[in-house]
């Protein structure tokens, strides 16, 4: 592993932060008396975030500079994480601060995800790419722990609810110092590129496949996030019996599977197809109906799921490397689908269909497969 990868690999451990505003919105809720509606907007203002900012923020890179860019949004962080960390701030300020950190999440992954190839030897890019994603995982499942573990830690009980913003204050700040003092031989576009030419980028089949593909992709991880526990709730599991062997089990395997692609020396389109199938198939157990089907499908599934961002990231990046910074602005910005697809899925299985609205899932991978057979030319 190359010196210089150390602090975008930390860069990557800190946009995991970003998920724990799921977990912190049940503490937040109670704080500040909320309804759950006005509660989920922590995590709705992450969210939307990467809808405005993802292509806005690519144009921004290719002028910049990646690293720049990479900066910007550890510095976008650090403010936000700060606010709460000092004060109590009051609801409103609050979601400012979110939503500050969605937009500096935004930048962090758009930088991210190409400035890897800068810093990768030659043939290693989709690998770190893989080991960066697992390492992501890690910080978001710590993140989310972090949550719940400062409220019986005594240096941090006394701030309640506001104990963790500390902690990722500190790691921030580190990420900033660390990236700061790193040399990187950035490949630029040779003219500098608008919002017109980023997406005319989409003319391009390869490319318009490749956002569509992440698109479906993320929509079918947060459909998996949001309807395992309740899947497995419905065949008799208790509850936290249901959490532990649902989204929990689910999780660990992408994370395990992405940890291991980042440990191998791997053929990128090789393991997209390999990726695309087994995600498939765990969809197609879970759409069987039976108990044990469905945990074995939540197993294949994670382990299917874990690389297809990494994969599909960096084949379509290879495609043309001096346009990486608008690549993947158009390419987060698809991460929007993760607010999108799961409302299909929900609104099926409000008319009592439970085990079968996996279909919507199952079709999101039915495409990534495909897309994954097809040649070079279209990832």
């Amino acid at each position: 592993m190359k010196l210089k990868t150390m602090p975008i690999f930390l860069a990557f451990l800190v946009m995991g932060i970003a998920d724990a505003m799921g977990p912190m919105a049940s503490a937040v809720q109670e704080n500040y008396e909320l309804s759950t509606v006005i509660a989920t907007l922590l995590t709705f203002f992450v969210f939307i975030a990467f809808a405005v900012f993802s292509v806005p923020g690519g144009l921004l890179a290719a002028r910049i500079g990646k690293k720049n860019l990479l900066l910007l949004g550890l510095g976008l962080n650090i403010i936000a994480m700060a606010v709460p960390t000092f004060i109590v701030p009051g609801y409103t300020v609050l979601l400012f601060c979110i939503f500050l950190l969605g937009v500096g999440t935004t930048f962090l992954q758009v930088a991210g995800n190409p400035i890897m190839n800068d810093v990768s030897s030659e043939g290693n890019y989709s690998k770190n790419l893989a080991l960066a994603q697992g390492i992501k995982g890690v910080g978001s499942s710590a993140s989310s722990y972090l949550v719940g573990l400062v409220l019986i830690l005594p240096v941090f009980a006394a701030m309640g609810w506001r104990g963790v913003f500390p902690v990722f204050f500190v790691f921030m700040t580190l990420a900033f110092i660390f990236v700061a003092m790193l040399k990187i031989d950035e490949t630029k576009a040779e003219v500098p590129p608008s919002l017109g030419s980023s997406l005319a980028l989409l003319k391009e089949p390869v490319f318009a496949l490749a956002v569509v593909g992440i698109f479906l992709y993320v929509g079918a991880e947060v459909c998996m996030a949001r309807f395992i526990k309740p899947t497995l709730e419905g065949f008799g599991f208790a509850s936290d019996k249901a959490a532990l062997l649902g989204p929990t089990l689910f999780f660990g395997t992408v994370t395990f599977g992405r940890l291991v692609a980042g440990s191998i020396k791997i053929n990128a389109r090789t393991f997209f197809r390999i990726s695309a199938g087994m995600g498939l198939l765990g969809v197609v157990f879970m759409l069987t109906g039976f108990k044990y089907l469905t945990l074995v499908g939540v197993v294949f599934g994670g382990l299917g799921f874990a690389n297809i961002w990494p994969m599909l990231f960096s084949i379509t990046i290879e495609e043309k490397p001096e346009r990486a910074s608008e690549l993947s602005g158009l390419m987060c910005m698809a991460i929007s689908g993760g607010a999108i697809v799961p409302l299909v899925m929900g609104k099926l299985i409000d008319t009592g269909m439970t085990s079968f609205a996996y279909i919507v899932p199952a079709i999101s991978f039915g495409y990534l497969l495909m897309l994954s057979l097809k040649g070079k030319k279209t990832a």
